[in-house]
């Protein structure tokens, strides 16, 4: 499956999820949502990934959990806020980096209109 094709299936299930649930609710509900809604697509999803640091040569151990990893490809991290800010961006940015992923998918369901909610992240990885 192309990576195209994966975020078309996560935004589309993230606004299956905003439809039925609606915003302003905990994280951890849409994560679940989310969950079950890219499972029904097709898609092999990991949540809470732990990722390991490295810095300056060595282990630090487990640094932060990303929200969602799909298909091993795509990065999905979840909000429920009013306003997403650049911190968010470049957080998720940060995660795409240490994960030697390409893209993420920044999420917000506390936006009034999930389209509005929708951020796409990419690393310009060096292959």
């Amino acid at each position: 499956m192309e990576l195209n094709e994966i975020t078309e299936k996560i935004i589309d299930a993230a606004v299956t999820v905003h439809r039925r649930l609606g915003p302003g609710l905990l994280e951890s509900v849409y994560l679940l949502a989310m969950v079950r809604e890219l499972v029904r697509r097709g898609l092999s999803v990991a949540r809470e990934v732990p990722v390991r640091i490295m810095y300056d040569g060595e282990d630090l151990g487990e640094g932060f959990r990303a929200d969602l990893v799909v298909n091993d490809l795509v990065v999905v991290e979840l909000k429920s806020v009013e306003q997403v800010h650049a911190v968010h961006k470049k957080q998720l940015l940060t995660y795409l980096r240490l994960m030697n992923k390409r893209v993420g998918l920044l999420l917000n369901f506390g936006a009034a209109l999930m389209k509005d909610g929708i951020h796409r992240v990419a690393n310009g990885i060096e292959d």
